[in-house]
Parts: C-alpha cells; sequence; structure tokens
C-alpha cells in the first residue's frame, strides 16, 4: 500500500526538479548595480570547466598529441576553419574571439542540460545556464556588435560608414536599422531556443512518465550545440562583412 504514495513523492520530486520559475530572480548589490546572482553563480562554474579543461589538456604538451590535447586541438582547428571561412584570410585576430564565444555558449548550453542545478535551493529563482537569462544573451550579442564595428574601423577608418549611404542615400535609414538588428536577432534567437527547450522538457516530465522525455533531453543536447555554432558562425560573418565592406 505503500508504493503508491512512494510513486506520488518520485514523480512530484522529479516535476520539482525540471520546474522553471519564470520571473524570479535572486539579487545582488554590486556598488550601484543590481545583479542577478545565480546567472554571476553559473558563468563561474562554466568559466571555472573552461579553465580547467584547458589546464589539464595543455600542463605538459607533447609533440605528438594524445588524449585530451589531441581533443583540444582538433577543437582549435574547427575554430580556425569556421573563422576563416566566414572572414577570410584575415581571420587569424578573430579566432580567440570567436572561440570563446562558441566555448561560452556550447559549455553553457550543456550545462543547463546535464549539471542537476535545480537541485540547488536559492530563496529566489533558480540555479539554470546563464544562456537561460536573455541578459546574458544580450551581453553576448552586444560583444559581437562591437567587435562588428570595431573590425570595420580598423579596417576602413571614417570611410567604413559610407556604407550606409550605398548604393544610395535613400537606403541609410534601412543600413542603420539592419547594423541594429543584428545584435537584436542574435540574442533572441539563442535565447528563445534554450528557454524554449527547458520549457518542453518541463510539460513532458508533466504530461508523461520520465522515460519520454529523456530522448528530448538528448535531442536538447545536440540543438544546444548547434546553437552555439549557429552564433559563433553569425558573429564570424557579420565580422567579415564588416571588414570587406558591403552586404
Amino acid at each position: 500500500m505503500n508504493v503508491i504514495p512512494c510513486s506520488i513523492n518520485t514523480l512530484t520530486g522529479l516535476y520539482n526538479i525540471s520546474g522553471v520559475e519564470v520571473g524570479q530572480h535572486l539579487y545582488w548589490q554590486i556598488g550601484g548595480l543590481q545583479v542577478h546572482a545565480q546567472v554571476l553563480i553559473t558563468s563561474w562554474v562554466v568559466i571555472a570547466i573552461l579553465l580547467g579543461s584547458v589546464t589539464l589538456a595543455v600542463r605538459n604538451p607533447q609533440t605528438i598529441p594524445a588524449d585530451g590535447q589531441n581533443f583540444f586541438e582538433y577543437l582549435l582547428e574547427f575554430i580556425r576553419d569556421l573563422s576563416k571561412t566566414q572572414i577570410g584570410e584575415e581571420y587569424g585576430p578573430w579566432v580567440p574571439f570567436i572561440g570563446t564565444m562558441f566555448l561560452f555558449i556550447f559549455v553553457s548550453n550543456w550545462s543547463g542540460a546535464l549539471l542537476p542545478w535545480k537541485i540547488i535551493q536559492l530563496p529566489h529563482g533558480e540555479l539554470a545556464a546563464p544562456t537561460n537569462d536573455i541578459n546574458t544573451t544580450v551581453a553576448l550579442a552586444l560583444l559581437t556588435s562591437m567587435a562588428y564595428f570595431y573590425a570595420g574601423l580598423t579596417k576602413k577608418g571614417l570611410s567604413y560608414f559610407g556604407k550606409y549611404i550605398q548604393p544610395t542615400p535613400i537606403l541609410l535609414p534601412i543600413n542603420i536599422l539592419e547594423d541594429f538588428t543584428k545584435p537584436l536577432s542574435l540574442s533572441f534567437r539563442l535565447f528563445g531556443n534554450i528557454l524554449a527547450d527547458e520549457l518542453v522538457v518541463v510539460v513532458l516530465v508533466s504530461l508523461v512518465p520520465l522515460v519520454v522525455p529523456i530522448p528530448v533531453m538528448f535531442l536538447g543536447l545536440f540543438t544546444s550545440g548547434i546553437q552555439a555554432l549557429i552564433f559563433a558562425t553569425l558573429a564570424a560573418a557579420y565580422i567579415g562583412e564588416s571588414m570587406e565592406g558591403h552586404h
């Protein structure tokens, strides 16, 4: 007779772990700024994972790479090829930026799916992937936008702004609007896909047994990686476009 109550308690626990709290945050006051504490905490964890992994991989570099070193060299080659394809021959200085964007978003997305953040209880809000907060995705998009303008100004100087009146000055408002919508589209694309994936899992867990949502969670890992690749590819494409000086 105790089997049914135990099963109900188990399902209730799983539901609570998979729940998403919308609009609630744990705030920290830093100077005159109010920040989302849970985003800072999870971002620090992601940064620690990246730094720790790299440190372990390169602590004893070998001429013939093996294990972790081989993986990171393959990853570096992948990021270099991505940057070169989108930016062109002048891709070299932008490899660290594109690589940082790709790795931070990738590890952030996967941390939300693999790490049991929701087991840790907070007074307000909950721990989740950093990219689950629109402030993070907006910040990443604004960094991309700054890099976009920096690349164009470095390459062409003030003549870079001449592109806004090409091929005709009539297109000036449209060309300016396009540059402002690029970071906006990057931000909402990343945030929307990550949040939608979490909401789908929550709905499935609440409606059907856990064995059904599990394949969806694995699919979420795949789509999370694709989102990181899309963001990095578009960021590199925008930078390459600004250096070429045409649309």
